[in-house]
């Protein structure tokens, strides 16, 4: 696989043109996360109205409208056919849609030999009522996460830092945000909107934060007023947007112009600590951060082990590593040594994964 640097892509660029074709222009390989918000296929026949009469401002650009779903369905292989190749082994895409388009993207992510990691609903907490009351109202979108194909095991997902997002909870494939409006929502010189499908922040936020890292290259074919440019820049990652409409690039560049990115201790996120370097517990052994004769204890002082200069420790003549031996006092199936054992500082009991974690510093 050859590595293509950096520099010879248009990084923070905005290409205009159709997405195909730059897409087929850019080295394959070469892109991190990509993030497609793809026309919808809406398929509408007639104006909306709310029941006071006044005219919805629905989706009925030119960019969304095709002939047939066959039309709809080889605009759609194309691109991510594209979308697959410039896609780093180990990149993934997160493509956004509604009832209307995105079951017939998940066919074709998986014909392509995309390998889906998750579907996301995207649950609105204001949506547009159905004002003809003929059906449910539409409260959400799909989004489907994939990785470049089955063998592409090494994807970045920040696993941590959605937890610490969620409250230190595990995240979940079903979010509540907002759809975007208010002081973050692009309006024209008459304060009508620019964008018929502008996306928020916040779940841009989500998704960079979630699957890449500072510095990673974002691609967006489908750029619109360049939420996704927006954001990458505020979390010091680098994007690639294409977008065809010359009103919506103007605007998105205006944008993106504005956006004063974070300072870079504030765009570090939790790690996973399968992430982080490993330490062996002789490690600390050697460091003489725990030395050959100390006792560890378990939190509540009821099992005293004793460490040995090789990094084993012993108790009651059974030895063995930190793990081993903790499993056995407990009588359990597996330990946790780094939290299960603690060491004494001036009578007060810390856990030894505290000197761990000073080793990994070290290291970092």
């Amino acid at each position: 696989m050859n590595t293509v640097k950096k520099n010879s892509l248009p990084i923070n660029q905005i290409l205009p043109g159709d997405t195909i074709d730059h897409l087929k222009s850019l080295p394959e390989n070469s892109i991190d996360v990509i993030f497609a918000d793809p026309p919808y296929n809406l398929q509408l026949e007639n104006e909306l109205s709310r029941p006071d009469s006044s005219k919805v401002n629905a989706v009925n650009d030119d960019w969304d409208q095709f002939d047939s779903f066959k039309d709809y369905d080889n605009f759609s292989r194309l691109w991510l056919k594209e979308a697959q190749r410039i896609l780093k082994p180990n990149g993934t895409i997160w493509v956004i849609g509604s009832y209307h388009n995105i079951f017939r993207i998940g066919y074709i992510l998986q014909d392509l030999g995309y390998w889906i990691l998750n579907d996301i609903i995207w649950q609105k907490a204001n949506p547009m009522p159905n004002f003809k009351g003929t059906r449910f109202t539409n409260a959400h979108e799909t989004i489907i996460w994939a990785s470049k194909n089955k063998n592409s095991k090494k994807y970045v997902f920040n696993y941590e830092a959605m937890k610490s997002l969620n409250e230190n909870t595990q995240m979940r494939s079903d979010w509540f945000l907002p759809i975007c409006n208010g002081h973050e929502r692009l309006k024209d010189s008459k304060g009508k909107k620019v964008h018929s499908t502008q996306k928020p922040e916040s779940l841009l936020h989500r998704v960079i934060i979630s699957s890449s890292n500072p510095g990673d290259i974002i691609l967006d074919p489908f750029f619109g007023t360049g939420t996704t440019g927006a954001v990458a820049k505020k979390l010091s990652r680098s994007f690639i947007g294409i977008e065809r409409d010359n009103k919506y690039i103007a605007h998105a560049q205006k944008r993106i112009d504005k956006v004063i990115p974070y300072e870079n201790e504030s765009i570090l996120v939790t790690t996973s600590k399968k992430s982080e370097p490993r330490v062996p517990f002789g490690w600390l052994v050697e460091r003489k951060l725990i030395e050959p004769g100390d006792n560890l204890y378990d939190s509540a002082k009821k099992y005293k082990a004793k460490v040995r200069a090789d990094g084993s420790i012993v108790y009651n003549k059974n030895t063995g590593s930190i793990h081993q031996i903790g499993a056995q006092v407990q009588d359990a199936q597996a330990c946790n040594g780094w939290t299960f054992w603690h060491f004494d500082v001036e009578g007060e009991l810390k856990p030894i994964d505290l000197l761990r974690q000073q080793v990994r510093s070290e290291l970092n």
